[in-house]
Order: C-alpha cells, then structure tokens, then sequence
C-alpha cells in the first residue's frame, strides 16, 4: 500500500510536470509568448522543483514523509488549477515556478518511505516499480493533452491534472504511514556531511548530465518535431508515448535484475547513459514519422532506465536515517539539468534551426554523465 500510494503521488506530479511538453505551443501562441521564451516556463518550474527537493528533503526527515507527501502534491493541484486560467505569460511563469516549488517534495518524501520499508537488497526493485512513474506521467500526458486541446484548449488539461492531484493528496493523506524507522524524526537534520561525501557529490553531477538529456527531450521533442520536421501535434504525442511506455515496463526489471545479481549498480548505470548519447543522436538525423516512431522505444530505453540504478545508490550510500535529505539534496543537483537544460536548447534551434544540433546538445549531458559515474565508489547497500 505504501509503494502504491507513493508511486501513485510521484506519478501525478510526473504528469503534471509532462503537461508542459505537449501544451507548450499552444500556450505560447494564446499568451504571445515565442519560441525561445518557452523554455522560461520549464525553467521557472525546475527552478521551483531544485528548491522544493532540497528542502523538502530535510522537511523529510524532520517532519515525516507522510504529510509532506500529501501537503505537497495537494498545493501543486492548486497551482496547476490556477495556470489553466493564467492572464498573462508572466503570471503564467510565476506559476509554473509555485508548482515546481509545491512539486518536488514528494520525491524525497516518497524515496524516505520506500527506503524504510524495503531492505537494501529488495530497494532496487522497490524503486524501478517507484520510478516508472517518471516515464508514465509522460504517457498519460502525451496520449491526453493533444485530445483535449484539439477537442477543448490547454486549460482544460491544467484543470484536470490539478484537480486529480489533490484528491489524490487527500488519499494519500488518509491511508499512508510512516514506517517505524521512518518514524523517527532528525531534529534539523544537517546536510553539510552528506555534501562532503565524495562519491554522492559525483553522484549528483552524473544524474545532472542524464536529466539533462531526458527532460530536455521531454520538454523540447514535441515542438521540435512540430516546428523542425513539419509533425502534427497528435503524431507529435504519440512519439512520445512510445518513447516513455518501454520504460515503465522497463524500469522495475532493471531494478530486480541488479537486486538478483548484487553485483552493485554503477557499471549498468554507466551503460545505459552511454546508450543513451548514442540513440540521441541518432534520432537527431531523423525527418520523417514513421522514423520517429520506430527510434523512440529505444530511445526511451536510454532515457529511463538509468534512474532506477541512481536512485537506488543514493541511500545505499547515505544510509535510512537521513535517506530523505540525501534523496532531495542529489535530486536537486539532479533537477539543476532539466532547469537549464530548456533555456539552452530552445537557443540552441532558434540560433541554428538544426534539429540535428539541437539533439547534439542533449546528447552532451549524458555522455558527461557517464564519465563522472567512472569515479563513484560503491558501497555495501544499507540494511
């Protein structure tokens, strides 16, 4: 039930936060806003989701997973209810700057209670089955979104991903509980030794390259393709789908696979990114839709599966105690990718109009990803 909830709240939040890709043109053309002021919202919002991931996870530990879980997927719903009726485009930016604030406490949240009830050797499982919900809130919100702006407008998918988040909260609210190690409340828990840990620090800088590849797919792939290869926004959508479903059928594999094997988790890690740089590039040589569809499941591949394997190391390395202020403090580092990740690559297509560059630059923060991780120094995973 705890996995359940958890998984459910962090894949509410995902959608919420996948709304953007498939909305983004429309919204730019009801505010005015242009193509290279786009990526501005998705970066309000990863700027409020590193803050909200830092403090949320000692909110964690202080506080207890639980009500910072359900406090703030409900204040999220809020937001996106009141960016389905923003004005302008710069109240439309300090909005999506509330949401990503409210947002990304339940990660930390959710990586605490999953850290507390399952033991090292059964964590890796527990969190491929937690993070598949990254990649299906891009599912459910490339496969919805395009249908209700054809049908209705953009509002509409704000309202509704905002309304379903706080009843959700409200579940979440109601029937979660803390463990009995998760109980246990830090006073000010003081992250100063984990940022001086080596090996999470490099941790942290190896998951800002892979994001960097995966949300700026995510939040750039649709109007890319729309803009640079002529694709219709429904078409559009569905590539994305395929590029996200793989993974959360993927995802809790990789996971039990290097559960059985205990043979640690940084050399697939490493893999996977390397993958990665290298189906990025291919799809940035790509034109028509057919072809997009055919890459993108592989693609997926690469994008997703990466993250059940860093996420699982982060309390292996921290230990429960403070498994919440670790899992928000390397979020955030993490999160640092998908902040400028938006900004850059929307200049990056405005300067050159190459699809291909663009691509390049996101293949960029993988590759670096992989290199770091040569140097984290696994440890036996905790009890």
């Amino acid at each position: 039930m705890v996995l359940l909830l958890c998984w459910a709240s962090f894949t509410m939040t995902s959608v919420d936060r996948s709304t953007w890709g498939p909305a983004a043109f429309a919204v730019g053309d009801t505010l005015g806003v242009s193509l290279a002021g786009l990526g501005v919202f998705a970066t309000a919002y990863y700027a409020g989701y590193v803050i909200s991931n830092a403090g949320g996870g000692m909110l964690t530990d202080r506080l207890g997973a639980r009500g910072v879980l359900s406090g703030s997927l409900f204040v999220a719903g809020v937001g996106m209810v009141a960016f389905g009726s923003s004005p302008s485009a710069g109240a439309g930016i300090v909005l999506q700057g509330l949401i990503g604030l409210f947002a990304g406490a339940d990660y930390a949240a959710g990586i605490k209670l999953v850290a507390t009830w399952f033991p090292g050797r059964e964590r890796g499982t527990a969190v491929g089955v937690f993070m598949t919900a990254t990649s299906l809130g891009t599912v459910i919100a490339n496969v919805v979104v395009p249908r209700l702006i054809e049908r209705h407008d953009w509002q509409v998918s704000y309202r509704l991903f905002g309304g379903a988040s706080m009843a959700l909260a409200v579940v979440c609210a109601l029937l979660l509980r803390d463990g009995t190690a998760g109980a246990e409340r830090v006073a000010g828990p003081d992250p100063r030794p984990l940022l001086a840990d080596r090996d999470l620090l490099l941790l942290g800088l190896a998951g800002f390259g892979a994001l960097w590849g995966t949300y700026g797919f995510i939040t750039w792939s649709n109007t890319l393709m729309i803009k640079g290869s002529g694709v219709d926004p429904v078409t559009a959508g569905t590539v994305v789908v395929m590029f996200a479903v793989v993974a959360v059928l993927c995802k809790p594999l990789v996971g039990l696979a290097t559960d059985l094997l205990g043979k640690g988790r940084r050399r697939p890690a490493i893999a996977v990114l390397l993958y990665f740089v290298v189906v990025l590039l291919v799809f940035g040589q790509l034109s028509t839709p057919v072809e997009f569809l055919v890459v993108a499941p592989f693609l997926g591949l690469g994008a997703y599966l990466y993250s059940p394997l860093l996420v699982a190391m982060v309390p292996d390395l921290s230990g429960t105690r403070l498994a919440g202020t670790a899992a928000g403090a390397a979020n955030a580092l993490w999160q640092l990718g998908s902040v400028t990740v938006p900004v850059v690559i929307g200049a990056v297509f405005q300067a050159t109009g190459s699809f291909g560059a663009a691509f390049a630059a996101l293949a960029a923060g993988p590759l670096a990803g992989a290199i770091l991780l040569c140097f984290v120094r696994e440890r036996d995973q905790a009890p």
